[in-house]
């Protein structure tokens, strides 16, 4: 067993914890990232938001190929290799990897590579696998302060044969084993709905089962309703409102059993992947030799300076709580190294986007009208619909909605929703006119470029303060 000396440990390598651990290098501080797999980048560049949009890039060509033929061009039938799609999907990753070990080099960043534990408040053990005849070595880590950025992992349910290889999780699905005749998606939230798009596109035939009353739930049902019409007419059956109450894998094929008031009794599939969710690493890491507590669902209360209960330990990303994104835990990432640095720094946003790289694609930011109305904030909302855009009349993309809520007293921006191409690039400037306190003047007098179909959210916003044009009836 060896020993170690850092002032500052970062326990987890993903998009939170390298952020921090570059941030604090160059604020001057000595840092150590413990990650337990062979590379940085967690799960979302790994397993998880990068791997998924490649094959959704490759979804869409298909996609694409087969629109064509409205604007009269027209492929042959495209060849799917299936081994090159994986071949360029971990080439992606590659690059990112080891452009992430380039950055620690330049930074002096210290990386170990094995499972981290706490033994006290001061003192973490690193499990380092052996190599060749070296067998694991133990690498005790004492550090000034410690940022636990460890992420999460998916949910499992107990009662699921999870160990019959036709039974995914997303990582699974992500290698790409089979593309099965049919597919079961247990779970109709984002993770789930993506990799619908890309196995649809691959030729599976797909069924989605969701206990909610609608696909993705944060959202707002006007929004989902468009992005649920648009997979129905593809998928061979969506059931809301359903649960899976038990898998009988003895058969050559699966066979599942549904609870919920549209759908059979039960049906039988080729492969299922169980998109259900994701739980905090936070029992996989001794924090209990920490004196950490963590809530009824695992995650690890902190403060806005991301400060836990333990003085020197501060945690973000995924496993201090919803919601589970890579663009949250940077930017928390961002302040813990921060205020270890003894900057004034919180995190303290207006708003988290959400973003489902479904096709068509839904992002919202701040709040749902479904919010606003159980929290009693009155509003006014505009929304546009794409079949008014010219630029998505042009590229055959009008199943599309832009709307924008505004306080009714204060006249600012407080949500916006989209639905459609793009959606998710779309919404960067609802998010910066809600962190800025934009109003429905100040959106809809800022001149967009005509023809895009950025012009939708100024539109939208034009509906509010009364100034649209393009829409008949809406003069105040």
């Amino acid at each position: 067993m060896s020993s170690m000396k850092t002032e500052v440990a970062i326990l987890g390598g993903g998009p939170g914890g390298y952020t921090a651990a570059f941030r604090a290098a160059d604020l001057g501080k000595k840092v150590v990232i413990i990650e337990k797999e062979d590379q940085l980048g967690g799960v979302c560049l790994n397993v998880g938001c990068i791997p998924s949009k490649t094959f959704l890039h490759g979804a869409e060509i298909l996609r694409n190929a087969k629109e064509g033929e409205d604007l009269g061009i027209q492929f042959s039938k495209p060849v799917i290799n299936i081994k090159k799609m994986l071949t360029h999907k971990e080439s992606v990753v590659l690059k990112l990897t080891n452009g992430l070990k380039s950055l620690c080099k330049l930074r002096n960043v210290q990386v170990l590579h094995g499972e981290g534990k706490f033994i006290d408040t001061k003192h973490i053990t690193v499990t380092v696998p052996g190599k060749g005849d070296d067998g694991e070595q133990d690498i005790i880590v004492e550090f000034d302060d410690c940022i636990i950025a460890a992420g999460s992992r998916p949910v499992v349910i107990p009662s699921f044969p999870v160990a019959d290889p036709r039974i995914w999780d997303s990582t699974r699905a992500l290698e790409l084993p089979e593309i099965p005749k049919s597919l079961l998606i247990i779970g109709g939230g984002i993770i789930g709905l993506e990799m619908g798009a890309v196995y649809h596109e691959l030729g599976s035939e797909i069924t989605v089962v969701e206990m909610a009353d609608q696909i993705i739930p944060g959202a707002d049902e006007d929004l989902v309703g468009i992005l649920s019409n648009t997979i129905k007419d593809r998928y061979k059956a969506v059931y809301t409102s359903t649960a899976v109450t038990h898998i009988d894998n003895s058969g050559k094929q699966l066979k599942v059993y549904l609870k919920g008031e549209n759908s059979p009794e039960s049906l039988a599939v080729d492969s299922i992947l169980v998109a259900v969710g994701r739980v905090p690493n936070s029992n996989k890491i001794g924090i209990e030799n920490t004196g950490l507590k963590t809530d009824e669902r695992g995650f690890i209360p902190v403060n806005s300076r991301q400060e836990t209960g333990i003085p020197g330990i501060f945690a973000i990303g995924d496993i201090c709580g919803n919601p589970m994104l890579a663009h949250k835990a940077t930017h928390q990432g961002k302040v813990a190294a921060e205020v270890i640095s003894g900057q004034k720094s919180a995190f303290t946003p207006m708003t988290i986007p959400s973003v489902a790289y479904t096709d068509p694609q839904l992002a919202w930011m701040g709040l749902t009208e479904r919010e606003a109305k159980y929290t009693g904030i009155e509003y006014n909302i505009g929304k546009f619909p794409w079949t008014a855009s010219g630029r998505a009349l042009s590229e055959s993309s009008t199943n599309g909605l832009s709307k924008a809520l505004f306080d009714k007293n204060t006249k600012r921006i407080i949500g916006a929703g989209i639905v459609g191409k793009n959606a998710g690039e779309l919404l960067a400037e609802a998010v910066l006119a809600m962190e800025l306190g934009a109003d429905a003047e100040d959106i809809s007098k800022t001149i967009h470029a005509h023809p895009t179909l950025s012009e939708t959210i100024g539109l939208a916003s034009e509906i509010v303060d009364g100034s649209i044009t393009d829409l008949p009836g809406q003069i105040k």
